[in-house]
């Protein structure tokens, strides 16, 4: 059976490489899309800006997961999952996936009361929902943590 902890070494190896091609994005290839899609569509050019910042803005916010998740799975490592370093990386795992989801909220509301096509806004839509059961998800995740944490703190007391 995979445990856990063989588990953390091949994930913490797709973690660097998600990391890497983040990071890829970042710099060359989102910021080439948005001015080639400038040059393309000179009336779309004003979007340029706007959509590069919004686009990099959630890689980095993926990127804050990546890292919390790594500190996460060093934790998990050396057996102190249940502690408050732990509590405070899942803080910032929500804090993260809230702020990017009221970017996207944003990014919807603009392109649900600009587009002619249904295509983009339902597409939208779908992100909106997906983060949002997303960062619900992980609040509870959170509360589970923060209920084991206390409960091996009080078994750990009592031993």
């Amino acid at each position: 059976m995979f445990t856990a902890q063989r588990a953390v070494a091949p994930l913490k190896a797709f973690l660097v490489l998600l990391f890497g091609i983040l990071v890829l994005f970042q710099v060359m290839s989102l910021p080439g899309q948005f001015a080639h899609m400038a040059r393309e569509n000179p009336d779309l050019a004003y979007l340029r800006w706007p959509a590069t910042a919004v686009s990099v803005f959630w890689v980095l916010c993926i990127q804050v997961v990546i890292v919390c998740t790594w500190k996460l799975l060093t934790l998990v490592k050396k057996d102190r999952i249940f502690s408050e370093a732990s509590l405070s990386l899942v803080d910032a795992i929500v804090w993260a996936i809230a702020t990017a989801w009221v970017v996207l909220v944003g990014v919807f509301l603009y392109v649900g009361f600009n587009a002619n096509d249904p295509g983009l806004p339902l597409l939208l839509f779908l992100l909106v929902t997906g983060v949002t059961v997303l960062g619900l998800l992980m609040v509870v995740m959170r509360e589970l943590l923060r209920q084991a944490t206390t409960l091996r703190t009080d078994m750990e007391a009592v031993i």
